[in-house]
């Protein structure tokens, strides 16, 4: 036998066996990599979380204001804002006794609910300003803070 020839073979088989292992992880190794994705996930979960929560807020405020540019722009055209019981609908749909209304004032044509499903409360003339858009926040109740705070448009 040449010499040679066994070297090809050993180093055959040593790489043969390096192919072999390196086709899948071992089971320690997947333990480790799941503690490490669990540990991230408890870490950045909540970080996204209080994001997501504060995202809600300030969509409900821009919400607030793009209303609130459709009703002066609303009071211009027509002499007053609409009142409680014309609702925020005249600004998509002309009310009875609204002369010089040149709507709609929404671009969508929609009134949206605000960020957490309810829609928003609107009164004119208010107690605070000519007129009033609020949201209760996320729990949907008087007072609240974070996400449950009250949103009011003249605030």
């Amino acid at each position: 036998m040449h010499p040679t020839h066994n070297i090809r073979q050993t180093s055959k088989a040593i790489h043969d066996s390096k192919v072999l292992r390196s086709h899948g992880f071992t089971l320690l190794e997947l333990l480790v990599v799941l503690i490490i994705l669990g540990l991230l996930a408890g870490l950045v979960g909540p970080q996204v979380m209080d994001q997501l929560g504060g995202a809600k807020s300030k969509t409900a405020r821009l919400q607030m204001e793009e209303l609130g540019a459709a009703l002066d722009l609303y009071r211009l055209e027509v002499g007053r804002y609409p009142d409680s019981s014309q609702g925020l609908n005249a600004l998509i749909s002309k009310p009875l006794n609204a002369a010089g209304w040149n709507g709609p004032y929404l671009k969508k044509k929609v009134i949206r609910n605000d960020p957490w499903g309810v829609p928003y409360v609107y009164l004119s003339p208010g107690s605070n300003a000519p007129y009033e858009i609020t949201s209760l926040g996320g729990d949907q109740q008087p007072g609240g803070e974070g996400e449950n705070k009250d949103m009011n448009s003249w605030e």
